[in-house]
């Protein structure tokens, strides 16, 4: 499978809740922060 970004390529824009319920979006930090997302999938789930 092949990805649709290469290295070097910028991210494209996308918005997610943050830990205070904020809808945050990627263009939010554009060009003023660096931005690092963690993935924990099932993380807090029972099981």
């Amino acid at each position: 499978m092949e990805s649709l970004l290469k290295v070097g390529d910028m991210a494209p824009d996308f918005s997610l809740s943050s830990t205070l319920k904020e809808k945050i979006s990627l263009t939010d930090y554009r060009g003023k922060k660096n931005v690092v997302v963690a993935f924990y999938p099932l993380d807090f789930t029972p099981g």
